[in-house]
């Protein structure tokens, strides 16, 4: 198989993920979730998504879809689409699935996947993560990993354009 094919292949519906994660759970591996918008892909991301995988053994990415991240950061963004986020994100190592949402929270994504450890970026108070409850009541963890400071896709869009 090709290198875009295996890419390509960690792209999934969520029906696709759905049946991925029973095998990897069959074979016992801890499912580690995050989700994000991941616009412009840089140092900050690739750090939170290297501890996100350490976490467990397999490590999931929802990613928001282009309307969705045009809803939550306005009309200007996403700066890339999401047929392009959703390959840079599948082309890491550390990641092994990523399933586009459309909705504003992962809350359903997250109910559907039932993820082990469910992590967002420091900026994100355990207590304030989407589905959060859920997880924990099924025994799950819920962490928030340290932000990277000076690294974010808004400060890269001034930079741009300034």
């Amino acid at each position: 198989m090709d290198n875009l094919s295996r890419i390509r292949q960690k792209i999934n519906t969520l029906d696709e993920l759905l049946q991925r994660i029973r095998t990897w759970r069959a074979a016992g591996e801890r499912i580690v979730f995050t989700n994000g918008c991941f616009d412009l892909l840089h140092y900050g991301h690739i750090c939170y998504l290297a501890q996100a995988r350490d976490l467990g053994d397999r490590l999931v990415v929802g990613l928001n879809s282009s309307d969705s991240v045009r809803r939550l950061k306005g009309p200007r963004r996403p700066i890339n689409d999401e047929t392009t986020r959703a390959h840079a994100l599948a082309a890491l190592q550390m990641v092994d699935a990523v399933v586009i949402f459309d909705d504003d929270t992962p809350l359903r994504l997250i109910e559907a996947l039932e993820p082990d450890v469910l992590v967002k970026g420091g900026d994100w108070k355990p207590e304030q993560i989407v589905g959060a409850p859920g997880v924990l009541a099924r025994g799950g963890q819920v962490l928030s990993l340290p932000f990277v400071e000076g690294y974010s896709t808004t400060l890269i869009e001034q930079k741009i354009r300034s």
